[in-house]
């Protein structure tokens, strides 16, 4: 018997899986950005803030917060048939960074999520990726009720190089992320096959 062409089956596609980093201040929506996006029930870490974390802990401007990580997030998501993103959310408290570096290897590239009340919470997540080398973009995490800021008045504030790419979002919204996600995944591949072309002479 001869199948026609309509009765083939298309061989299974074996996705691509890459790694990437959800990074930036404590109480910025880092989880939130996770488990919105996540296709699996995501893996959390939460802990409850304790009055011993009180001195350290800085919840000005997020004084509804009761919960912290204290080592990662971890989601996954299908961006296409064929491409599979791995999300590790890092904790927020300069505290847990030293799980940072574990966290790092291996990752495409990074999401620095941020909350323009408290900009200056992402300085040291920004200056991580920068002094590795890894590919990020900036994700405006727009709060309700916290004022606005064009893309270009976030990146003249944390004084980004003209690549890095600055996207305002959502983190409760799943299309929101994955266009943040998105843009990160074409950033780290412009960026690689920029590094590959011999340099002119």
């Amino acid at each position: 018997m001869v199948i026609g062409r309509s009765g083939r089956r298309k061989p299974p596609v074996e996705p691509v899986t890459l790694k990437m980093l959800v990074a930036g201040g404590f109480g910025v929506g880092k989880t939130t950005l996770v488990g919105s996006v996540s296709e699996i029930r995501p893996l959390r870490t939460e802990e409850t803030l304790s009055e011993a974390g009180r001195p350290v802990d800085d919840t000005e401007g997020i004084e509804g917060k009761s919960t912290t990580t204290v080592a990662m997030d971890f989601g996954r998501i299908t961006l296409r048939e064929d491409l599979v993103l791995y999300l590790f959310g890092t904790p927020g408290q300069d505290r847990f960074w030293f799980l940072w570096d574990e966290l790092a290897t291996g990752a495409l590239g990074g999401v620095v999520l941020a909350d323009t009340r408290r900009l200056e919470d992402c300085f040291a997540a920004v200056d991580y990726f920068e002094r590795r080398g890894i590919p990020f973009a900036i994700g405006v995490n727009c709060f309700d009720g916290a004022e606005r800021y064009p893309a270009d008045a976030v990146r003249g504030a944390l004084d980004l190089d003209d690549g890095v790419p600055v996207v305002l979002c959502d983190a409760r919204d799943r299309e929101s992320v994955k266009e943040v996600l998105i843009t990160v995944v074409e950033h780290a591949m412009n960026r690689a096959a920029a590094e590959r072309e011999p340099a002119t002479t």
